[in-house]
């Protein structure tokens, strides 16, 4: 399985921020259908580090209403948060 195929961004927040600061944790929005053993080696063949955990999260879309009071729901994703190899980091730009 490609590392494109897994992978699909790398999430940006606060929170996100300071666990990669702290602990070495870098958190990913990765597809469905992927489990923890593709995810460690995308991210092992995209970025070169050594993964030491993976934990994996789904999330259900969230219920809206739009302006004419139409209800929708929002997509459902699911979140990896990664832990690497003390030393190990990630680059962003």
């Amino acid at each position: 399985m490609n590392a494109h195929n897994v992978l699909k961004t790398l999430f940006l927040t606060e929170k996100s921020n300071k666990l990669s600061a702290t602990l070495g944790q870098y958190t990913f929005e990765v597809f469905k259908y992927a489990n923890k053993h593709a995810i460690a080696e995308a991210v092992e063949q995209t970025f070169k580090v050594t993964v030491r955990r993976v934990n994996v999260q789904n999330y259900r879309g969230k219920n809206k209403k739009s302006r004419q009071g139409q209800p929708s729901v929002t997509s459902d994703f699911k979140k990896a948060i990664v832990t690497l190899k003390a030393g190990d980091k990630i680059e962003l730009v």
